[in-house]
């Protein structure tokens, strides 16, 4: 006889039965609910600590029943840091956004990376600062318009160009895993469920540190239905940002 297949759909106990503040066709929530799923999954939910700066998931402890800990902007994998290493036994994990990992932290980001703190990253990168207003970020694509660049973003004119994390960091010898994923169709959703997995999996047989970056759609602050953003995401994001295991 074939396994029985359990194919009802529910909340996970470590999602908590709230309201969302997120606005409508943003990808934080799909991200949260797959991490509690995870979380629930492995049974790691009474370790599990999750750090949470300033950002769009400011208030992450609002939906995670389980401990998560604030920092300053950009200071999430110091903080990470220090818990992990007083409490070894913990899982940890970071959920940041592109201006508080890859900005004011990128050496925050750059340095747990390079020690190989036996950490698991969850980066969110939607091209632009969510809650401040939607300056340019450096994540933000060459010619996307954002508050501080009307015009479009140019580097010609010293905006620079977008600044690939994942890539980044792969190179350095204490980071195990890198992956990068979106939410943008569901096809997209289970693979970046399987990535966080093994993100944390990799923490739990102490292999080291894991990033996992995830495009997420922010319709608000692009100045588009949650349609238009998803489409925006398969058909300019992910041209800057190849989705796929990087290292």
């Amino acid at each position: 006889m074939p396994e029985k297949v359990n194919l009802e759909f529910k909340k996970p106990r470590s999602l908590r039965n709230v309201s969302t503040h997120y606005c409508p066709g943003c990808g934080h929530g799909i991200v949260h609910r797959l991490v509690t799923e995870i979380v629930d999954e492995l049974e790691i939910r009474e370790k599990t600590v999750a750090i949470a700066p300033v950002g769009c998931s400011v208030i992450a402890y609002d939906y995670w029943d389980f401990d998560v800990s604030e920092a300053a902007h950009g200071r999430a994998l110091a903080v990470a840091t220090a818990m992990k290493r007083c409490r070894p036994n913990l899982v940890v994990f970071t959920y940041q956004g592109d201006g508080d990992l890859a900005s004011i932290g990128i050496a925050e980001t750059l340095y747990a990376a390079n020690r190989g703190e036996n950490l698991t990253c969850i980066f969110i990168n939607n091209a632009c600062y969510g809650m401040t207003g939607g300056q340019m970020a450096p994540t933000t694509l060459i010619g996307q318009k954002t508050t501080t660049t009307p015009w479009g973003r140019d580097p010609a004119k010293g905006d620079g160009f977008p600044l690939k994390v994942s890539e980044l960091i792969a190179n350095l010898p204490g980071v195990c895993y890198v992956e990068r994923v979106s939410v943008s169709n569901p096809q997209n959703v289970i693979k970046t469920k399987k990535a966080i997995k093994q993100a944390f999996l990799n923490q739990l047989e102490d292999k080291g540190f894991s990033l996992v970056e995830i495009l997420s759609q922010c319709p608000v602050i692009w100045r588009m239905t949650p349609q238009e953003a998803v489409k925006w995401v398969e058909s300019e994001m992910i041209k800057t940002f190849p989705l796929g295991r990087i290292k």
